[in-house]
């Protein structure tokens, strides 16, 4: 797993006005990194071990063990774990809660650029306070993200999101950035129809 492959990457914006990040190490959680084939369905869970990674420093749970988490505190039922169910923000904030005794905040951005750009001042103010990883993920676009940072200029925000969805071989920093894995997204860029939820861990910067 790829420590921090963000690092490096210049701002998208040469003029900001604004630009937060994440604080403190996290390592890529994406398809396939511990040897289970998890393509279309567990972008969630590599999203919930990225930020796990930057809470701990030992190893996240396996998906088998999330799944059999949700499980216990009774909002999956039984037949859950080992199955292709989806998860989102909501269950990513109850696992933060169950092992690390993080509460989290979910932020609700209806479909549209001027919601989205009030999201931006959100992470803002998240990243400034908190300096956690944020799990990012909608209905339309309902592919996860980790979202670990956000630059805002006179032309709009852009977000530094890194995309669970990639599936090889070990990549190398340098490789996540320039295919993209890792970057700054515009975020009129984003699905303009879809809407958003934001997982903010709210811990101590």
């Amino acid at each position: 797993d790829e420590p921090n492959p963000h690092e490096g990457l210049r701002p998208p914006l040469a003029d900001y006005a604004s630009c937060s990040l994440v604080s403190g190490d996290c390592l890529y959680y994406h398809y396939g990194c511990d040897g289970e084939d998890d393509r279309g369905w567990g972008c969630g869970y590599r999203t919930v071990q990225t930020m796990c990674s930057w809470l701990r420093s030992g190893p996240p749970p396996s998906l088998r063990a999330v799944q059999q988490l949700l499980v216990t505190i009774g909002d999956k039922p039984a037949s859950f774990p080992g199955s292709r169910g989806w998860i989102g923000t909501c269950e990513a904030a109850m696992v933060l809660d169950q092992l690390y005794d993080v509460a989290c905040r979910i932020v609700h951005v209806r479909s549209g650029g001027a919601e989205l750009e009030g999201a931006a001042r959100e992470l803002h103010q998240h990243f400034l306070t908190h300096a956690s990883p944020v799990m990012m993920g909608g209905d339309r676009d309902n592919s996860s993200k980790c979202v670990l940072g956000v630059c805002t200029g006179e032309q709009g925000s852009y977000l530094l999101i890194m995309d669970p969805h990639y599936y090889g071989p070990a990549p190398d920093k340098e490789s996540l950035q320039r295919q993209g894995w890792v970057s700054w997204k515009r975020v009129q860029s984003l699905d303009q129809c879809s809407f958003y939820n934001l997982c903010l861990p709210q811990t101590k910067k």
